[in-house]
């Protein structure tokens, strides 16, 4: 038996903490009554999300998408912008969501896949996965504005963790972080007084953008799919 939040992630509907979501709103049920956190789904159970019924242990899938300015990460198919129009069409009533967000004015590399529970561990605080972008402010910065933003920059109650930069031309750089937070790279950026003019995520732990099209999609090879599962610690 499997905690329901992880069912409906291994079934490819979102990821576990999506999941939880749905739970809340009354959205899932199990044989016929509104499904609870603390159920656990044995064979012959059924579960349905939103009226579908949907089954565990689908083939898992993984692809590269190019995000461009102007999509937004959120999933929702009322929101023409949504990234969920250009998700990758695929057979058996399968379908993959976005690992984590990038905001929407910003561009590069997202990870999409039916498989929650790598969702999961990549995007959980405790587990510090790599996410590298390139960043191009208003002006030339200083070897001192490299400096701060590695050593971590506070704003608000906010105080980012070190991360690794180089300066790549007088207005870009390459930064690593290991955190998630909300719009982190431009909020650094402007408490030491620079504004973000261009924001690419241009890597996820071992996976590279490399020379995708913008919007367009590729899914991952086996090589690249067996790195991300060791490194995500889920083998």
């Amino acid at each position: 038996m499997i905690r329901l939040s992880k069912y409906i992630a291994d079934a490819g509907i979102c990821s576990r903490r999506q999941a939880s979501r749905l739970i809340e709103s009354g959205c899932v049920l199990v044989n016929g009554r509104q499904g609870l956190h603390i159920d656990r789904i044995k064979d012959g159970d059924c579960v349905l999300v939103s009226g579908q019924e949907i089954q565990a242990g689908i083939e898992k899938v993984y692809f590269l998408y190019n995000k461009s300015v102007g999509v937004d990460s959120v999933c929702d198919f009322e929101d023409s912008a949504s990234i969920v129009h250009y998700l990758p069409d695929l057979k058996d009533n399968r379908r993959v969501f976005p690992v984590g967000r990038l905001d929407k004015d910003s561009h590069g590399l997202m990870l999409l896949t039916n498989h929650g529970e790598l969702c999961q561990k990549l995007m959980h605080p405790d587990f510090y996965h790599e996410k590298e972008y390139l960043v191009r402010v208003d002006r030339p910065f200083s070897e001192a504005f490299l400096v701060a933003m590695a050593a971590g920059v506070q704003y608000g109650k906010i105080t980012t963790k070190p991360c690794r930069i180089r300066k790549v031309e007088d207005e870009w750089f390459k930064i690593t972080l290991t955190q998630g937070l909300n719009r982190q790279i431009r909020r650094m950026s402007q408490s030491l007084g620079y504004r973000v003019m261009d924001l690419q995520r241009i890597r996820m732990v071992n996976l590279q953008l490399g020379e995708l099209a913008l919007n367009k999609h590729r899914e991952l090879k086996e090589d690249e799919v067996a790195v991300l599962l060791r490194e995500a610690g889920h083998q």
